[in-house]
Order: structure tokens, then C-alpha cells, then sequence
């Protein structure tokens, strides 16, 4: 039921300037996926990446294996937000560092590459352990957003039950909180269906339906495979499903209101 392209669909735009986006980064391996999708699928993917913060470079693999930061400083506006994300993981998920997967994937400028976060923490971030290299990508959207982003299509709608005979995703959990906001946790596999590259692995994803109708979203994903990868695979997700449960409902996540 994932799909990665409206996953990470949300990325800057400027005019007269080219833009590489993170969208663009996943079009063709999420090609085929794509052509199944009804407008369920934008509802729950289209948040990943609101704003994640570009960066120009990586270093190379850390040998700490506990939570710690390994990003350089020249990483452009990082502004300590991998020092900050550490702060909320648990301890032993592995090195994490920011960067930008459409400078890795697509070798984009950072000017390229360029977006606004919406939330804090919005954001791309590799996790290395065990020598395998996932990643945590972070985004969020206003209610305005969610709205322009959707075309009125209700962000509420219940993943775990979709329509038009799509498949429900698989561990499809939704949890109704007492405040109002509704936690989607669910797999995908990431089978990767027309044999494009980068070939991602299996990921968890999770959706928060915000009170005032923004989302927040995050992808747990064990990584990818092409030319351009930092290293192999993570033999489990970044986090695990508890693990991402209480990163998605850490308030640091949230924009400032």
C-alpha cells in the first residue's frame, strides 16, 4: 500500500532556479506502485519531507555503534538537528547523521536540493549500525498544506481500511489517542516491482493526524541498494514499531505553534 513518490512528494520549488527533489529521488522505483494508487495513497503518504533541510556532504562510516552524531560541519544549515533527534532515540539505535538523499541519490547541489522544514526536526537522517546504513526521513505539514496538498481529500481518512479495492497494508494499526489525533502505524516491504533503482528495503511508516489537521509523518526504512549507496542494508528498521510509536508522539516533533 506504500508509496514512496507521494511519500516523499512535498519538496521546494523555485522559479527560474532547478529544483531536485525528494520526490524525484523515488519516482521510478515507486513507478509501478504508483499506477495502483488511488487518492488514499496521497492521504497517507503525501507528508514525508515537508521541509527536510538539504545538506551537501557525508563523512565517512562512524565506528560507534551507540546513538551518536556524525555529521560534518559543513553540513549547511544542519543546525544541530541530528544532536537533537539523538536526544529523543533510544540508546544503541546506532550513529545518525543528517543529509540529503536527493544529494546521494541524485548527486543534486545543496541549492538543488534546498527545502523547507515545517517541524523542527523535518529531515532526512542515515543510521548506521552493525555496518549497514538505514535511514529516518521526518516531515510535517500545516493544516493549510495538508489541504493544498490534498485537494480537500479528508486527511483522516482510515488507512488500515482502504477503498476502491486497494490492499489494506500490511500490520496496519490505528490508534485513535485521547486527544484527538489518530497514530497510523503500518510495513511495506518495498518490493521493488519494476526492477529500477535505488532498490529500497523494508520500511515501517507511520502518520499522525494533528488536531488542527496537519500531519506529521515519518518512514523507518533499512535503506536502499545502487552504485550510489552508503553502505548495505540494516538487517531490522532504524527503530522498531514501539520504538517509532514514541518518537511520532515526542511533542519536539511538532511545529511551534
Amino acid at each position: 500500500m506504500s508509496d514512496v513518490k507521494e511519500l516523499l512528494g512535498r519538496a521546494a520549488e523555485h522559479a527560474g532556479q532547478p529544483v531536485i527533489s525528494a520526490e524525484g529521488v523515488y519516482a521510478k522505483a515507486a513507478r509501478v506502485r504508483w499506477r495502483r494508487r488511488a487518492t488514499v495513497a496521497a492521504a497517507a503518504f503525501g507528508v514525508v519531507t515537508a521541509g527536510a533541510l538539504a545538506v551537501p556532504g557525508l563523512t565517512a562510516q562512524p565506528k560507534e555503534e551507540q546513538a551518536s552524531v556524525a555529521a560534518p560541519a559543513e553540513l549547511a544549515g544542519n543546525s544541530g538537528r541530528a544532536k537533537q533527534l539523538v536526544e529523543l532515540l533510544p540508546k544503541g539505535v546506532g550513529a545518525v547523521e543528517q543529509v540529503s538523499l536527493a544529494v546521494i541519490i541524485k548527486h543534486a547541489t545543496p541549492q538543488q536540493a534546498k527545502e523547507h522544514p515545517v517541524g523542527p526536526l523535518d529531515g532526512q537522517y542515515a543510521v548506521r549500525r552493525d555496518g549497514g546504513v538505514g535511514y529516518l526521513v521526518i516531515g510535517a505539514m500545516n493544516g493549510k498544506q495538508v489541504s493544498q496538498k490534498l485537494g480537500g481529500f479528508p486527511a483522516a481518512t482510515d488507512i488500515c481500511r482502504p477503498t476502491n479495492g486497494e490492499p489494506r497494508p500490511a500490520d496496519c494499526v490505528r490508534e485513535e489517542l485521547p486527544d484527538g489525533r489518530v497514530l497510523t502505524i503500518w510495513s511495506d516491504p518495498m518490493k521493488n516491482l519494476d526492477g529500477g533503482t535505488p532498490d529500497w528495503g523494508p520500511e515501517l511508516v507511520a502518520r499522525l493526524t494533528l488536531k488542527d489537521g496537519g500531519l506529521l509523518a515519518v518512514r523507518d526504512s533499512t535503506g536502499f541498494t545502487a552504485d550510489t549507496s552508503q553502505g548495505p542494508l540494516l538487517k531490522s528498521t532504524p527503530l522498531t514499531r514501539a520504538q517509532l510509536r514514541t518518537l511520532m508522539l515526542s511533542p519536539e516533533l511538532l511545529p511551534k505553534k
